[in-house]
């Protein structure tokens, strides 16, 4: 089974910004499933997998209290 790779423009700013998504997306996704680029200006969160939709993806940022769109 292939995953696909979704990506979005988030404002996780630092490493305490994803600590506080890290648990919710663990269990959504699968920990080591998905990634936060905080280096680029766009906060680039990818995700792998091939059963959450994007929209639960945001919905998860978003329950958190970050800004999370999908890039597709």
């Amino acid at each position: 089974m292939s995953h696909i790779n979704n990506q979005f423009k988030t404002n996780l700013n630092c490493s305490s910004c994803v600590g506080k998504v890290t648990a919710d997306l663990n269990e959504a996704v699968g920990e080591g499933q998905w990634t936060v680029d905080t280096s680029v200006n766009d906060k680039i969160l990818t995700v792998k997998n091939d059963i959450v939709t994007a929209e639960e993806v945001v919905n998860i940022i978003k329950k958190k209290g970050f800004k999370a769109e999908s890039l597709y």
